[in-house]
């Protein structure tokens, strides 16, 4: 999901810094408000983890350039899941920011684009999951439909940023909708194959039984 360097540049890179600064508005919010039931030494364990899980997924696991960006596993809905709203985003912005630094520096001027490209879909997961999960029914107790159904909502937000970066640095012509395509066909691969990794997450955890480590509302409502 990287904005390949040179599709947004200038003036226009004003509005990326503009989302992300909105999207980190918004978690920091959401991290004050969870604070209020959650110890701050648990939150940034379990952001620590989950900055070490999206650094492994985006630097080490397989990923291959696809049209306009590149595929990779992501893991939004797995650590939104076991770990929590506000983990699951600050893991996914600094582990994206630690590639960035130490092993992409050619990706940091995309870095505001990259990292509101990967929070907002979070948003939507959210969203959703308060929507689709029944309050009394534990995360280790949601169905594959489910999954696939919060897989498919985070995986199509982030095309759905893709395609806009993409679209405002270089406009629409044939040649960028068919790179946009490209991208977007090559990643709907992922929703298939996440539900599986969340499915397989919770049952690994739901087996080896309470675990503080874990959101609470793995194991139960």
């Amino acid at each position: 999901m990287h904005i390949e360097p040179g599709i947004v540049h200038g003036a226009k890179l004003l509005l990326s810094y503009a989302t992300a600064a909105g999207a980190a508005t918004y978690v920091a919010h959401e991290g004050v408000r969870t604070l209020k039931t959650a110890e701050l030494p648990m939150m940034a364990a379990r952001a620590a983890a989950a900055t070490a899980a999206v650094f492994v997924s985006f630097q080490i696991l397989p990923h291959h350039p696809a049209g306009v960006s590149e595929v990779h596993l992501i893991l939004g809905s797995t650590l939104f899941l076991m770990l929590g709203f506000v983990p699951a985003a600050i893991g996914l912005a600094l582990g994206l920011l630690t590639q960035g630094l130490f092993f992409e520096p050619q990706d940091l001027p995309q870095y505001a684009m990259n990292v509101t490209t990967l929070l907002v879909p979070l948003f939507a997961l959210q969203a959703l999951a308060q929507r689709l999960i029944a309050p009394d029914t534990a995360y280790a107790d949601i169905t594959y439909k489910q999954a696939l159904a919060l897989s498919t909502a985070y995986q199509g937000g982030v095309i759905a940023w893709v395609a806009f970066w993409v679209l405002y640095g270089e406009g629409v012509s044939v040649a960028t909708l068919a790179n946009v395509g490209t991208f977007g066909i090559a990643y709907m691969s992922v929703v298939l194959v996440e539900p599986l990794i969340d499915l397989a997450v919770l049952a690994g955890a739901k087996a080896l039984g309470r675990n503080r480590f874990v959101l609470a509302r793995v194991y139960s409502a």
